[in-house]
């Protein structure tokens, strides 16, 4: 398990509604640098909703979010530059189709960040390797399968140098035997001491790679555990009791 480290984001008394629904009425939450923290809960609970927010994608009606100690406000100009330092993998890939693999990954940092075009690149190869993609870097989207897609997309936000990786729920879009190639890549990236916030419903990643567990429901923090073996084996609250047996997982 992880040692505790500085803070490095920090939520406190969130706030966010739509219209008259409150998704978050009154959410603090601290997520230390190297660590991993899953999220998990019913559909519905505010999972994804808190990592837009994190990211700035969403506005927030009261509290303030801290990511080293800047704040991450979408109406504050200096968003732009905190998000280069949030990077963020939908489950929808959303690459584009008509540019490579390689284009793909270099656009932003070549684009936003202002680096030299060959560095980026040689960079992207590297990373690319590393999930086993190397060899199709002149490929474009449509030529891979969803699992290939997926790895793209964490390499692109990975080339961004972002010193904190949101997941939102990356293999809900994938075919059962494309999951485990994407969950892999997860792993190792843990093991480098990637800080990460995962929204997921495959338990037994979660369980695998979490040094936290953050259970939601209803935009509460129902359990907060740093023991994922005794989380999933004997969860304190009855809500999460309540939820884990729906799922069967090793």
């Amino acid at each position: 398990m992880m040692e505790q480290n500085e803070v490095l984001l920090e939520i406190r008394h969130l706030k966010k509604e739509y219209n008259s629904h409150t998704v978050f009425r009154d959410f603090s939450f601290q997520v230390h640098k190297g660590e991993v923290v899953v999220i998990i809960g019913p559909s519905g609970c505010g999972k994804s909703t808190l990592l837009r927010c994190i990211n700035g994608l969403e506005p927030i009606q009261g509290g303030e979010i801290l990511l080293d100690g800047k704040r991450v406000d979408p109406r504050d100009k200096s968003i732009t530059q905190v998000r280069q330092k949030i990077g963020m993998v939908f489950q929808s890939y959303d690459l584009f189709p008509h540019k490579t693999v390689l284009e793909n990954i270099a656009l932003a940092p070549v684009i936003v960040q202002k680096r030299q075009k060959g560095e980026v690149q040689e960079e992207a190869v590297r990373l690319l390797e590393r999930v086993g993609l190397a060899d199709r870097k002149n490929d474009f989207p449509r030529q891979l399968s969803g699992g290939q897609k997926q790895r793209v997309a964490i390499v692109r936000a990975l080339c961004m140098h972002p010193e904190i990786l949101l997941l939102d729920e990356i293999t809900a879009a994938l075919d059962p035997e494309m999951v485990r190639e994407v969950l892999d890549v997860v792993l190792k990236l843990a093991k480098t001491g990637c800080t990460m916030l995962i929204v997921t419903h495959e338990m037994a990643f979660a369980r695998a790679i979490a040094d936290r567990i953050l259970f939601l429901d209803n935009g509460e923090p129902v359990e907060i555990s740093s023991d994922p073996r005794q989380f999933f084996e004997q969860p304190q609250s009855r809500r999460a009791q309540l939820f884990l047996q729906t799922f069967t997982y090793g």
